[in-house]
């Protein structure tokens, strides 16, 4: 008897060793092919254009919106992390990647129709939504446009129009600097820098959302941002407060990429939201 009770904790720890050792393995794998895996994978005929995205999980459908000049693998993280709860749709927004742009230029307003497209085609009536950067812009423009279709919103570091007022000096003037550059080699001939050019345009140029639209949403939103973010503290405070139903999370020691730099507190702090009854609490 007490040698079966030694074989069983010797056994219970050889599979904790074999679990403690495959999972994360297991994991890596699964994060490495997000983005281009052939077996989810799916283009969706939406605005004239075929938009690439990639599904994991089952449950209530959570879309993911990266930011300018990302793709579906950018959200790798939230991906990996919330697949284990949610149906999660990730595309590659028009522009990006997998996904062309057949037009001059881009709007994030058109964007927004392309996502509001892919959710009709995937017979999606309302989903939560996580938006990063652009994606954020776009999560909030759908709010806006197409209310039915957000169910909860979170959005990280959007900003409403191009101006100084803001994003800091830093990266207003390096965008300067790339629109300059992209300029000059199009002219020259180098077209394969068309698309890039592109996405610059769109943060010079775009958005423009004004507070009464932002009064307009409906929908629960939490604003996110990090303390050392590349869109001003202030700007990300004034979104929150044109918005009626809005919470503000500013996540201490962040950038502007704290979707990888602090994953686990970042996705976590999206989860509480979109799980947590949401209330807007007065300290008077």
């Amino acid at each position: 008897m007490q040698i079966g009770k030694q074989h069983k904790k010797k056994l219970s720890r050889f599979y904790l060793f074999v679990f403690d050792m495959i999972l994360p393995s297991a994991i890596m794998i699964f994060i490495l092919f997000i983005g281009s895996n052939t077996k989810i994978g799916n283009y969706a005929n939406v605005n004239g254009i075929k938009m690439y995205y990639e599904t994991y999980g089952s449950g209530k459908p959570l879309l993911l919106i990266h930011g300018n000049g990302g793709s579906v693998r950018s959200m790798r993280d939230q991906i990996s992390f919330f697949s284990n709860k949610y149906k999660v749709i990730a595309p590659d927004s028009r522009g990006h990647v997998k996904t062309m742009d057949t037009g001059d230029s881009l709007t994030y307003d058109i964007m927004a129709e392309d996502i509001n497209a892919l959710l009709q085609n995937l017979k999606i009536d309302s989903a939560y939504i996580f938006g990063y950067s652009d994606g954020g812009i776009i999560g909030l423009i759908l709010a806006i446009k197409y209310p039915k279709k957000v169910k909860m919103l979170a959005a990280m570091a959007p900003n409403t129009r191009p101006d100084s007022a803001v994003l800091y000096p830093e990266p207003m003037t390096k965008m300067t600097q790339d629109m300059a550059r992209l300029t000059d080699s199009v002219n020259k001939g180098l077209k394969d820098n068309i698309p890039k050019l592109k996405l610059i345009r769109l943060m010079l140029n775009h958005p423009h959302i004004s507070n009464d639209e932002l009064a307009s949403i409906k929908a629960p939103v939490l604003l996110m941002s990090g303390d050392r973010d590349v869109i001003m503290l202030s700007h990300i405070t004034e979104i929150f407060r044109a918005i009626p139903k809005s919470q503000l999370c500013v996540l201490p020691g962040s950038t502007h990429f704290a979707i990888r730099q602090n994953a686990k507190e970042f996705n976590e702090a999206i989860e509480l939201f979109f799980t947590k009854p949401f209330e807007m609490p007065n300290s008077f």
